[in-house]
């Protein structure tokens, strides 16, 4: 599917061009953090939005749009986001009748990119006020801690204990990794929502700040996130949701949980 585009300088391509599609396979990662594939411990998805969707209709004029995609969290690839925007470009001189097949060749091409079926939603440019603002329901980042660890370490989270079960969302805006290949850094919000033994606070704060100088793509950092609390804290019940900060006209927002669910696509004041 073409070659990997990070890291070097790339041309602009006016003319579509689906082999410019870069997928990545989840499984290395996956072995690395000891998940058998056959048996995978969470469900989910990842959510991307682009703000830079447009094409030609048949008389040659410009429709700008919003897309929302939808991964499944069991396909076998991820797709790089560097490609997925020169994909997205490549689409820009093009004439579509109508959005409805412009849906169609999205859905088409990057579900062979991940291996999977990949839901497409294309919007009104308008339409997004109506997906602001997923709001927080206890923030922990004022909690005062001492930092000295900024590449994860599970051995920071710690957990009551007492025998009591609590219910809770804790949410964290200080998530920061790095990208694999560019070394960018890939700001985002995490959410927390578990039930089961209480995680004390100021360990989860430590340890979402440890991911400061960690290098992994998103769905990998939810998924390591995802991984040490199941292991670290045992609850009963978990889901991790990260909402990142668009680069390139894209978001990635992923999450993964061990109940069944479908989130919405409720942004962030800062996205």
């Amino acid at each position: 599917m073409g070659f990997l585009p990070l890291g070097q300088q790339t041309e602009y391509v006016s003319e579509y061009d689906a082999g410019l599609l870069y997928p990545i396979a989840r499984v290395d990662k996956w072995t690395e953090m000891g998940i058998e594939s056959e048996r995978l411990p969470f469900y989910g998805e990842d959510v991307w939005n682009a703000y830079e969707l447009s094409w030609l209709n048949t008389k040659g004029k410009p429709i700008v749009a919003l897309a929302e995609f939808r991964l499944p969290c069991d396909s076998p690839n991820i797709i790089e986001s560097k490609s997925f925007k020169l994909y997205l470009n490549s689409l820009n001189q093009m004439r579509y009748e109508s959005a409805e097949v412009v849906q169609t060749l999205l859905e088409k091409d990057l579900s062979a990119a991940a291996g999977a079926e990949v839901t497409v939603i294309i919007r009104d440019v308008d339409s997004m006020a109506s997906l602001v603002v997923l709001t927080p329901d206890y923030c922990i980042d004022e909690l005062d801690v001492d930092v000295c660890e900024y590449h994860p370490n599970a051995g920071l989270l710690e957990t009551d204990q007492s025998m009591d079960v609590v219910e809770e969302r804790l949410v964290s805006h200080l998530l920061k990794s790095n990208c694999p290949v560019t070394n960018q850094p890939d700001w985002g919000s995490v959410f927390i929502d578990y039930k089961g033994p209480k995680i004390h606070h100021e360990s989860l704060l430590k340890y979402v700040i440890s991911f400061r100088e960690h290098t992994d793509f998103h769905e990998q950092c939810v998924e390591r996130i995802f991984i040490d609390i199941m292991r670290q804290c045992k609850p009963e019940s978990l889901t991790v949701y990260a909402r990142y900060v668009r680069r390139g006209g894209l978001d990635i927002n992923p999450y993964r949980s061990n109940v069944p669910l479908v989130l919405g696509n409720d942004r962030l004041t800062r996205q």
